[in-house]
C-alpha cells in the first residue's frame, strides 16, 4: 500500500502528522491526472494548515503539503496536456505529502528539461506569489529599489533573484548573520 503523511489533529503536536499506509489513488475524473510524487515542496501555509491557522480550512484527518513535482502515472479523460510519464510540477491545495496524488492537470507545468525535482516542488508557492506581488501588483522595475523583509526564506530569496532579474537594486534584511550570508549568495546588493 502507498503511504502519506497524514495530520489526525490540528494541535501541531509531533503525534498528529504521522506516515501512514493509505489506499492507492481512484482512477483520475476528467481533467485530473493521478501522479507518482518526486518531491513535495513545503511552505509557510503547510505550516498554518496543520495547525488549523490557514485561511482555507482543512478538516482532520488530512494529508498536508500543497506543492509538487511528480510523473504522471494515469489520465483522465479530456487532459489534453500531459501524457503518461510526463514529469511535472505545481501547487494544489494540499495532499502532495504521498507517494501518489490526483491532482487537476490544469494546475501543472511540464517540468523543463535539467530542473531538479526538489526545486521544481518548491518553486510555484515562492515565485508564483513573489512575481505577482512585485510584478504584477508592484509593477517594479530596473533600477529601483527593492526591501526584502524576512529575505531568507523561500518567498524573500524568491523576491531576492526576482528584484534581481528585473534589475533592481535590492536590500535583504534577515535576523543573523548566517541568514545574511545566504541572502548575498543570493545576490542582495544591501545586508541588514
Amino acid at each position: 500500500m502507498p503511504k502519506a503523511v497524514i495530520c489526525s489533529a490540528l494541535d501541531f503536536q509531533p503525534d498528529s502528522l504521522q506516515l501512514k499506509a493509505v489506499e492507492a489513488p481512484p482512477a483520475p475524473r476528467d481533467g485530473q491526472v493521478v501522479l507518482r510524487v518526486l518531491s513535495c515542496g513545503l511552505a509557510f501555509p503547510d505550516l498554518l494548515r496543520v495547525m488549523g491557522k490557514y485561511q482555507q480550512k482543512s478538516n482532520p484527518p488530512f494529508v498536508p503539503g500543497s506543492e509538487l513535482c511528480g510523473e504522471v502515472i494515469q489520465v483522465g479523460a479530456k487532459v489534453t496536456n500531459h501524457k503518461v510519464g510526463d514529469r511535472v510540477f505545481g501547487a494544489t491545495n494540499g495532499g502532495c505529502l504521498s507517494e501518489f496524488v490526483t491532482v487537476d492537470a490544469s494546475l501543472l507545468y511540464q517540468l523543463p528539461s535539467g530542473v531538479d525535482v526538489h526545486v521544481a516542488a518548491g518553486f510555484e508557492l515562492n515565485y508564483g506569489t513573489t512575481y505577482h506581488g512585485l510584478v504584477d501588483i508592484g509593477q517594479l522595475k530596473a533600477g529601483e529599489t527593492l526591501l526584502v523583509l524576512g529575505a531568507s526564506g523561500g518567498v524573500g530569496l524568491a523576491a531576492v533573484d526576482i528584484g534581481k532579474a528585473l534589475g533592481a537594486r535590492v536590500i535583504a534584511c534577515a535576523s543573523t548573520a548566517e541568514k545574511l550570508d545566504i541572502c548575498r549568495q543570493a545576490g542582495a546588493d544591501v545586508l541588514i
